[in-house]
């Protein structure tokens, strides 16, 4: 086992970590940037850190969620046509749907695989609010741009709304925050006329990268106005102003709303290597905003995955952001067992990334627009005092 010995002196209660082996057996296509044998790969990485050696922190089976969850959001018309679909039934046209060549494929078992990753995030949430666990990671979760009737930019069903949901049966507030490279559109859809619900995304442009939304004027309406969030930013953002946004905005919000449980979504898209979006942060930036979450967590903490297409950027940054979770610090020299199978020697990247410095200047005016508009538009809905 390497792993650095020490912990987190104030990290208390249990982590669980959602998994299940069939969540990595499934493929969408051949062609397809949707890997979901990077799952596995995260697995075998926490595996080979030792990383569920401690009682504290262990790993958790899920279920598929139900139909009646699944309709917390999803009409019963999709959900069914989602069975239909994957079970070949020949009576049901994939395109009513949003599924055909392209982003959205549909594959025998369809159902069941979307179905699994939706209830782990429901598993998670079940075992926050009952108090077995203080923070849970479900990395086959995340995917935040299903729509109610149809599958959109890769995603089935809508996990993170479907957690939120259960959530909010129980009367609680919920922060919800996307740090994936995409606009987080399909949550701030369902939550964008509700003020039990703060969503905050940071995201490459919607000028520049799909869905094409997510721009800071998108606040929220009737009593939800101030309580959609979006950080739009500009391509080849870094670490250091990716990190200068998020701190600009996401803490003081999240002081502010108080919610009783936070939500974040922590797609690895956003990563330098990443092959089909823009932004250049490293494995150690990331892990450096999903620790201002755990700062900000008030003890019920629901992590979900996300996008990432560069399979072992995605393994590392999930490794480090379980890590961040579960209070431990994972030795930066890759476990050899694992290094060795999949050509990794390092969890981190190199600090100092080679970028055009008029890239750097125009990204960080990019960003400086963005929060400052924030504050003009959002803070003060949450009696914040911009800086």
């Amino acid at each position: 086992m390497t792993i650095d010995s020490r912990t987190d002196a104030n990290h208390t209660g249990r982590t669980v970590f959602l998994y299940d082996n069939r969540m990595s057996e499934h493929t969408l296509s051949d062609t397809h940037p949707m890997k979901p044998v990077r799952l596995r790969y995260t697995r075998d990485l926490l595996d080979s850190y030792g990383a569920f050696d401690s009682d504290s922190s262990s790993v958790q089976g899920a279920r598929e969620a139900t139909k009646s969850e699944l309709e917390w959001f999803h009409t019963p018309d999709y959900v069914n046509g989602v069975e239909a679909i994957g079970s070949g039934r020949a009576d049901v046209n994939p395109a009513a749907f949003n599924f055909g060549p392209g982003d959205n494929p549909h594959y025998p078992g369809i159902y069941e695989a979307a179905a699994l990753s939706t209830g782990a995030s429901v598993v998670a949430a079940e075992m926050l609010i009952a108090g077995e666990a203080n923070a849970a990671f479900n990395i086959a979760g995340g995917l935040h741009h299903a729509m109610p009737d149809h599958a959109y930019g890769f995603c089935v069903f809508n996990d993170p709304v479907i957690a939120i949901h259960r959530f909010l049966q129980e009367g609680m507030k919920v922060a919800y925050v996307d740090i994936d490279c995409h606009h987080g559109d399909g949550v701030q859809h369902a939550f964008y006329a509700t003020d039990r619900v703060l969503t905050i995304s940071l995201h490459e442009s919607g000028a520049f990268l799909f869905p094409g939304t997510g721009f800071v004027q998108e606040t929220g309406t009737g009593i939800g106005r101030g309580y959609s969030v979006n950080v739009p930013l500009y391509p080849y953002t870094s670490d250091e102003v990716y990190l200068w946004a998020f701190r600009q905005t996401v803490p003081h919000l999240l002081d502010a709303f108080r919610p009783d449980v936070i939500v974040t979504q922590l797609g690895i898209d956003s990563h330098y290597r990443d092959p089909i979006t823009h932004l250049a942060l490293t494995v150690q930036g990331f892990a450096e905003a999903v620790s201002e979450f755990r700062k900000a967590s008030p003890g019920k903490w629901l992590a979900l995955g996300g996008g990432g297409y560069d399979l072992q950027a995605v393994a590392r940054a999930w490794t480090m952001a379980y890590g961040v979770l579960s209070g431990q610090n994972f030795s930066n020299d890759i476990p050899s067992d694992y290094g060795a199978e999949h050509g990794v020697e390092s969890l981190r990247d190199p600090d100092n990334l080679a970028l055009d410095e008029q890239i750097i200047a125009d990204s960080r005016t990019f960003a400086e627009s963005s929060v400052q508009t924030v504050h003009r538009l959002i803070f003060p809905t949450h009696g914040i005092r911009g800086e």
